[in-house]
């Protein structure tokens, strides 16, 4: 396997490989509702040209939302997709210049019906970076108030709590796939663990 990696990584001189792909030209193909699909002409970097297909998402935001007796609030929906019904952390596009803030306290109360002034950014994920530039912002939110349920006309949402042992059995047994969800769960013990050190 590092043989492998070593012939991927490094050419026959023993320097790191350039990887960047320089876009020659630039075609939108496709201009939907909240994303566009465009066609680039790259130039590889061993001088060959190849084209890339690219989703252009203004990205999102997604919350570990902590009640007080210490669980972690869910959503469940249908996702039409993958034609499932998911397991999911409270999560949702930003609008265009929108504050991922404050985008992430309005995501929170529509989808959950509950407010925090207390949100902390955990960190940020580039979620499908093969063919998307969506970013992914995450935030932790306690201090829970009760605020009111909102949301699209044409979502529907069951909202659970979860401790944080339940949630990692139901990673291990693959009752939560979603990817965003794994991965804020992943930040949210790092910052725990963080904290637990200063004190």
């Amino acid at each position: 396997m590092l043989l492998l990696l070593s012939l991927f990584n490094f050419t026959i001189g023993g320097k790191c490989m350039d990887l960047f792909e320089k876009t020659l030209s630039t075609k939108e193909i496709y201009n939907g509702s909240f994303f566009t699909v465009e066609k680039l002409e790259v130039l590889l970097p061993d001088g060959n040209k190849s084209t890339r297909e690219i989703v252009r998402h203004c990205g999102a935001v997604a919350l570990i939302a902590l009640t007080k007796n210490e669980k972690i609030l869910f959503v469940e929906q249908f996702r039409k997709p993958i034609d499932k019904v998911l397991f999911e952390i409270p999560a949702g596009k930003l609008e265009i210049n929108e504050d991922p803030v404050e985008c992430a306290r309005r995501e929170l109360e529509e989808e959950t019906g509950y407010t925090s002034k207390d949100v902390e950014f955990l960190g940020k994920s580039a979620m499908t970076p093969g063919f998307c530039d969506e970013m992914m912002y995450f935030y932790y939110a306690d201090n829970l108030s009760q605020g009111l349920k909102g949301g699209d006309e044409d979502e529907f949402i069951n909202v659970h709590e979860f401790t944080l042992d339940e949630i990692n059995l139901m990673i291990s047994k693959g009752e939560i796939i979603d990817s965003k969800t794994i991965t804020g769960i992943k930040l949210f013990e790092i910052m725990k663990k963080q904290k637990n050190k200063m004190f």
